[in-house]
């Protein structure tokens, strides 16, 4: 019995799943590619030490400001550092930070927004006013404001990013949990005598998984390109950690014109890291949204 359960897919449903595939490849062809950006980028992550040829801090001084050659695919900067190598080491960087923050930023939404939505009243309305508040500082004040006063580091950066991941989700999750509060299963849980933990644990949350995906995934393109505006600036990821950020900044602009390469890469991670996960957002809202999944 075990090992019919553990034998492959009949023909049958493999060709089922082949021919979803090969739909989706057709009809979200930018999707298709952001995915695969995104499996590169977490492969560069993940194994860092193994693709990057050379230490991301290692400095040989003979070989500064050494063009694109078969020696550093990426060409050199104005240390000897390998660009190529802290190209994939920032890629670890960043998307440790996007993933922790949009986690975080993500579980706080859900619990604001759902807990909003669900009890309502002026418990919604004061609630929604700090929500308010908290959105109409511009964000990139806001996170530098907050760097400051706590100090650089991976975690304070990761912090912050969530929190401001949290205040713009939890409007979605809150609309959501609006719509599914008004469904007639609740009125019949309510009248069974369901607790309020059972209802939002049991009816609410479940029912707004979809929105929970399509905003975190969406939000992952934003939380990179703050870090990196952020370590641009000065606040973000303190040296000697490669930052994709702080390589535009660092020496980048001073040797842009000698030395283009130096920011061009970098500049390319961000650019496509950001693409990839706004087309896979994209692409689930689609997947995910009953009111789109037609079209």
């Amino acid at each position: 019995m075990q090992q019919a359960e553990r034998q492959a897919l009949p023909p049958r449903d493999r060709s089922v799943w082949q021919r979803r595939l090969v739909r989706f490849l057709r009809t979200k062809p930018l999707a298709a590619f952001g995915a695969f950006i995104i499996l590169l980028l977490l492969s560069m992550a993940l194994f860092a030490e193994i693709i990057a040829p050379y230490p991301y801090n290692k400095a040989e001084v003979g070989e500064s400001l050494q063009p694109p050659s078969h020696l550093h695919w990426m060409g050199t900067d104005n240390q000897g550092r390998d660009i190529f190598s802290r190209v994939v080491y920032g890629a670890r960087i960043s998307i440790a930070i996007s993933l922790g923050a949009v986690l975080m930023g993500t579980l706080l939404a859900t619990l604001v927004g759902t807990v909003s939505g669900y009890f309502g009243g002026t418990f919604d309305l004061l609630l929604q006013r700090v929500v308010d508040a908290w959105m109409a500082f511009p964000w990139l004040v806001l996170l530098v404001s907050i760097m400051a006063i706590v100090g650089r580091g991976i975690t304070n950066l990761t912090v912050a990013l969530g929190i401001l991941v949290a205040a713009e989700g939890s409007r979605v999750i809150r609309s959501a949990t609006l719509s599914v509060k008004e469904q007639t299963y609740m009125e019949a849980a309510r009248a069974a005598g369901a607790s309020h933990r059972r209802m939002l644990w049991r009816y609410i949350i479940p029912n707004v998984v979809a929105p929970i995906i399509i905003t975190a995934t969406v939000s992952l393109g934003s939380v990179i390109l703050a870090e990196a505006s952020l370590s641009f600036l000065g606040f973000g990821v303190p040296p000697p950690y490669p930052s994709w950020g702080r390589m535009l900044n660092s020496s980048g602009r001073v040797f842009m014109v000698r030395a283009p390469w130096m920011v061009i890469w970098a500049g390319v991670a961000i650019s496509l890291t950001v693409f990839a996960f706004n087309m896979v957002g994209d692409a689930l809202r689609d997947m995910l949204d009953p009111r789109l999944r037609g079209s």
